[in-house]
């Protein structure tokens, strides 16, 4: 396979993955809100193994905002939190598996509290909602992310 097809397959798989994933935890009332536990986030550990999984991330971030039907700025600025946590990942952890985690957390805890509070009107105060964001992706990047990175490395994917 050429390499533009596997990086083509690669980002399209990831943001298919990143839909499913991310309609899962919709189910389960975990994808948005002040506390959320997005286990599509998990996958933001995979630009250590290819960086055709940054373009899938965030395709797969935006789709999945808009079709569980998150509000424009949502799906604009959370879009723009899972790519620069994905940028992150890639180009400054050094593919240390244990910084990597670091990105996607601090970008969505940063930018996703004011996304709740001006497009959806969330009273809490900011570092609250930086503190209820951050938990759910330390559990979404920093835990699951870590056993995402652990069954890519077992199971060869990207190899």
């Amino acid at each position: 396979m050429n390499q533009n097809t596997r990086n083509l397959t690669t980002a399209a798989l990831t943001a298919a993955l990143y839909v499913v994933l991310t309609f899962v935890a919709n189910a389960f009332g975990l994808a948005s809100g002040v506390i959320q536990v997005r286990l599509s986030e998990a996958l933001t550990i995979l630009p250590l193994f290819s960086a055709a999984a940054i373009p899938g991330l965030a395709a797969g971030c935006l789709l999945a905002n808009f079709l569980t039907g998150c509000a424009l700025w949502d799906v604009l600025f959370g879009t723009l939190a899972t790519l620069l946590g994905a940028l992150g990942t890639r180009y400054l952890s050094r593919r240390n598996k244990w910084i990597a985690p670091i990105f996607p957390i601090l970008s969505n805890a940063v930018i996703v509290p004011w996304v709740l509070q001006y497009a959806y009107g969330v009273p809490d105060g900011y570092w609250f909602l930086f503190a209820t964001v951050g938990i759910g992706e330390v559990i979404s990047c920093g835990v699951l992310g870590l056993l995402t990175h652990r069954l890519v490395e077992r199971t060869r994917i990207f190899a």
